[in-house]
């Protein structure tokens, strides 16, 4: 389309390894403004629970820590800024401070001289989170280039992680537009683009997928057995994972008694390296075949294990030749979908829970999870003891069984999934034709789409 892709990268990775055009961010957001991030994120949970009369919202938030002076007195300093920022206006106060704390920084400076050089038609954000994003897309605005983001993942929006403001907004469905519309009203409907998400493309990339023997041999399988997929979570989220492996094996071990003979790949959360299911894949070794994730650690942070080509491949043919998943509460269930497979969730608490006060019931009592038009669309392990009959049930689901998860699929992200990335592109086209034509209103300095009547 004649685009020319540049990637502004702040992450440890070499892009200009694989070919890729970058320029080097260097810097980050100074302490006051994660200061203010973290309220903002606090006080708009806060007011999601008064506007919208529901707890769970509550739920979101993070135990702060304790350890340490210096940490309790941050700790104090945003309580009193959530204190002194309620509501609609004070958000809108506190959105401005954040821009204002990141303008006298030598780091957007930095990326203001950068901006200035390269004059890019458009500064695109692949994930509203970061709150070192706010530096380069204030210093873009300031210098009137315009400015968009995309919403990372299906959960997001309710969780209050909206930690940068754009011009325009990608989002996966007309189901998240709404979502979006409903906990910033600021934002006007124009300036948001319904195009899906590119994650799920790779799965319909018939260059990726490998034959069932070549699959089989590279990852030590039996070529006699069927496999079903352990889909683990990061600690957070599922403290009892390791638990949950052991209730599965065991049931298995049940149904290959009874004649069956199914093995299980495990596939770890890509950001867990931790040791804690070492002791259940020692004790199930002859039935559960761990495959890693094909990521690479680039620091010491969680968030610096990024993802590889390779692993792209991995995952799709780890989904392509298992005949189900279970997890507990993972959007895995939508890439399973695509090659018409079930998925079963966790749903019961386990015998020696890690963490008393988690329970799964916490996890699927989140907002996203309203989304789904039954609980058809997933079949539900409410306790170890029916975890073989659940998964026999699954194995031998029809096509015409999934109509319920397709359903909540194609509301949760637009399709054709397989053409996000076309729509994106085309949206961006349709921007910088807006812009170029001069349909546009930027009496404030920002250029965004102009109302209907005013164009």
């Amino acid at each position: 389309m004649g685009w020319e892709v540049i990637f502004w990268n702040h992450t440890p990775f070499e892009l200009s390894k694989i070919g890729l055009k970058e320029i080097k961010l260097e810097g980050r957001a100074k302490a006051k403004t994660d200061l203010l991030k973290r309220a903002k994120i606090e006080a708009e949970l806060d007011h999601f629970t008064r506007k919208f009369k529901d707890g769970v919202y509550q739920t979101y938030k993070f135990r702060a820590s304790q350890k340490g002076l210096k940490i309790r007195i941050k700790n104090k300093i945003v309580s009193s800024l959530v204190n002194n920022y309620k509501g609609e206006k004070g958000l809108q106060r506190l959105r401005k401070k954040l821009k204002t704390s990141e303008r006298n920084t030598s780091f957007y400076k930095h990326c203001k001289a950068i901006l200035e050089k390269e004059r890019p038609n458009l500064v695109f954000c692949t994930n509203q989170r970061p709150v070192n994003a706010i530096a380069p897309l204030t210093a873009a605005q300031d210098l009137g280039i315009p400015t968009a983001t995309f919403i990372f993942s299906w959960d997001n929006l309710p969780k209050a992680t909206m930690v940068v403001e754009t011009d325009h907004y990608f989002v996966w469905s007309k189901y998240m537009k709404a979502e979006l519309q409903k906990y910033y009203q600021h934002i006007n409907p124009e300036q948001v683009l319904v195009t899906g998400s590119p994650q799920f493309e790779p799965h319909f990339d018939l260059s990726l997928r490998k034959n069932r023997q070549d699959f089989f041999v590279e990852h030590g399988l039996d070529l006699s057995k069927k496999y079903i997929c352990f889909s683990g979570d990061d600690k957070t989220t599922c403290p009892d994972d390791p638990q949950y492996l052991d209730d599965i094996a065991h049931a298995v071990e049940q149904l290959n008694a009874r004649g069956s003979n199914i093995g299980i790949i495990f596939r770890r959360c890509p950001v867990d390296v931790s040791n804690r299911y070492d002791a259940v894949l020692e004790k199930h070794k002859d039935l559960i075949v761990p495959i890693a994730p094909l990521w690479k650690k680039a620091g010491a942070n969680w968030n610096t294990i990024l993802p590889t080509k390779e692993d792209l491949a991995l995952q799709i043919n780890t989904i392509f030749h298992t005949e189900a998943v279970i997890n507990l509460a993972s959007s895995m269930v939508f890439d399973y979908v695509i090659f018409e497979k079930p998925c079963l969730y966790l749903n019961y608490n386990v015998e020696n829970k890690t963490d008393i006060s988690w329970t799964p019931q916490k996890v699927y009592n989140f907002v996203h999870f309203r989304s789904m038009p039954s609980k058809k669309a997933v079949f539900w392990l409410n306790s170890k003891e029916e975890i073989a009959e659940k998964l026999e049930l699954a194995l031998s689901a029809t096509p015409e069984d999934l109509e319920e998860t397709k359903q909540w699929f194609q509301k949760i992200n637009k399709h054709l999934p397989e053409e996000a990335s076309q729509r994106i592109w085309e949206g961006i086209a349709s921007l910088h034709s807006q812009m170029t034509a001069g349909m546009v209103d930027t009496t404030d300095g920002l250029p965004r789409p102009s109302a209907p009547d005013s164009q």
